[in-house]
């Protein structure tokens, strides 16, 4: 009797490859694309939470499913220009002449090699002067959102706002411009106390200057699931935000960070990866979002967050009963 041979996809390679193909966007049906452009700011002034990593890395997930992106770069790091590959040397027009000189969006955003549909806007070392330059301006907290208007989105599906680690005037211009705020929280205890001064910040812009600010989504970074305190936190975390904490959770990952060195994102240096796959499930959530938890959000109902008081933020469990 001759041999059955196994079935290829059941192995851990055939599983490996079934997922990179969904990775690449060339597998199950097409995501849904929003009735016209959102705008997310990617907020925490918390360094190292994954904002830029989670920009880049949703954005090319979006674009790899048909989606057109921009990310606008606003840290003067340029993080999010590096791993997209987009030249952000001093001297280049970046979104520094967007800001300052009022030089048109337009101008300065940039195709991203090899990904079609994904654009950035760089931004260079000169930004970092701008919160000094920004202060004597008539409506310095409009500058992003006049560039927007000013900007025609018609054929885009997404624009994501890196915000720089603070809550100076460069935060506050991409939360004046943006509908919606995208919170990534590491999975660490020092991640949640930064949050509360970003809520108060973002109900403030709400209350004075752009009443349709909401907080979208809330994305779970660099979870060590060998660790309570990551699992505890990742509870917590969704207890105080429900059902705006996105499923998906992104885990601690070498290729995520070693992606940035090679001017890639994980989506196109390694497919088959779990950072890859997680941040594509995220960015399948985000895609389908609209229809299911944003209510009113397009006419500016979008539900408001209160923000915690100083006591409100809940002690993960590991952490509690000692002194």
């Amino acid at each position: 009797m001759p041999e059955i041979p196994p079935d290829r996809e059941d192995t851990p390679i055939g599983r490996a490859a079934e997922a990179a193909v969904g990775v690449r966007g060339r597998a199950g049906p097409p995501w849904p694309r929003p009735p016209r452009c959102r705008i997310l700011t990617i907020a925490n002034q918390k360094g190292g939470v994954g904002k830029t990593t989670t920009a880049v890395n949703l954005a090319a997930s979006l674009a790899q499913h048909g989606s057109r992106v921009l990310v606008i770069d606003l840290d003067p790091q340029g993080n999010a220009s590096t791993a997209l590959d987009v030249a952000h040397h001093s001297g280049l027009s970046s979104v520094y002449d967007v800001l300052v000189e009022d030089r048109p969006l337009a101008e300065i955003v940039r195709p991203v090699g090899e990904m079609p549909g994904l654009f950035c806007a760089p931004a260079t070392i000169d930004l970092a002067g701008a919160e000094i330059e920004l202060v004597p301006m008539v409506a310095r907290e409009l500058r992003l959102a006049k560039a927007l208007r000013a900007f025609d989105t018609s054929e885009l599906d997404y624009v994501f706002v890196d915000c720089p680690p603070s809550l100076g005037l460069l935060t506050v211009n991409a939360l004046v411009a943006a509908e919606e705020v995208l919170l990534p929280i590491q999975c660490e205890y020092y991640a949640l106390e930064g949050v509360q001064q970003l809520l108060n910040t973002a109900e403030l812009i709400r209350d004075n200057f752009n009443p349709g600010l909401h907080i979208s989504a809330v994305l779970l970074t660099m979870y060590d699931g060998r660790t309570r305190l990551a699992a505890d936190v990742a509870e917590d975390v969704r207890a105080h935000f429900g059902a705006s904490v996105l499923r998906t959770i992104i885990p601690r990952s070498v290729r995520v960070s070693e992606a940035p060195s090679r001017g890639q994102s994980v989506i196109a240096y390694d497919p088959g990866s779990s950072g890859a796959i997680a941040y594509t499930e995220a960015a399948r959530e985000l895609a389908v979002q609209p229809a299911r938890t944003r209510p009113g959000a397009l006419s500016g109902a979008g539900p408001r967050v209160r923000a915690p008081g100083p006591r409100e933020w809940p002690v993960p469990r590991s952490r509690r009963g000692t002194k």
